[in-house]
């Protein structure tokens, strides 16, 4: 069960981290958009049709994304209930982030959704200064080893999980102008965070923190 110093420490996590949303990013961590989007940084952490993508589950979310951004997910059933619904929402909470992203809008339907209390307000407030700066993102964005590390009452839950972002690029929306930057460790991001159910039974991202490089997710 999660301790009260853990709710406490990750109370504050968002506050204390600054999130640049690059992935393959120099260590500036300006914020500035100038390498990859929709990654991740902490404490050293396109125009196209619309394709949609839904699951067969019931109530499942459908996202639409630029046909240039493909969003891969690698997940196992744990043969748990609460677990398996936990990391199928923080799932779809990674997706719904992309979405945003891709179409520059910080309070989608999905967003809103999967993410809570300070995580939705900083991914909004993230979606908006990228828009603002004329950048949006390309690419392949690969989620993998989904882990729920602690459930406290089946109300709130730890995850953790890894993105890859080793073929995710930022992109310039009025020129088309992909940024691609050179591979290294940092485009492998861990994600540790708290979940929380909500009213209407989805499991919420209410607050998140990552780390690039972790040794933990880097992949050949």
């Amino acid at each position: 069960m999660l301790t009260t110093r853990q709710r406490t420490a990750a109370a504050g996590l968002l506050a204390a981290v600054a999130f640049s949303v690059t992935g393959c990013s120099s260590d500036s961590g300006d914020g500035s958009g100038s390498d990859k989007i929709a990654g991740a940084e902490a404490g050293e952490t396109g125009s196209s049709s619309p394709s949609a993508s839904a699951s067969a589950e019931k109530d499942a979310p459908v996202f639409a994304l630029p046909s240039d951004i493909k969003a891969t997910v690698e997940k196992q059933p744990t043969g748990d209930a609460t677990k398996d619904a936990v990391l199928r929402d923080v799932a779809y909470s990674a997706r719904a982030r992309l979405e945003a992203f891709a179409k520059g809008d910080g309070q989608t339907a999905n967003l809103n959704r999967y993410f809570a209390s300070s995580a939705l307000t900083y991914w909004s407030d993230r979606v908006a200064t990228l828009k603002k700066q004329g950048l949006t993102l390309t690419g392949d964005y690969r989620f993998y080893d989904f882990e729920v590390t602690d459930v406290a009452g089946g109300k709130t839950a730890a995850v953790r999980y890894c993105e890859d972002q080793s073929k995710a690029y930022g992109k310039d929306v009025r020129t088309n102008k992909v940024q691609r930057t050179q591979p290294s460790d940092k485009d492998f991001i861990l994600y540790t965070l708290q979940a929380v159910k909500d009213s209407r039974g989805d499991w919420q991202v209410g607050v998140q923190s990552w780390k690039k490089g972790d040794a933990s997710c880097v992949q050949g």
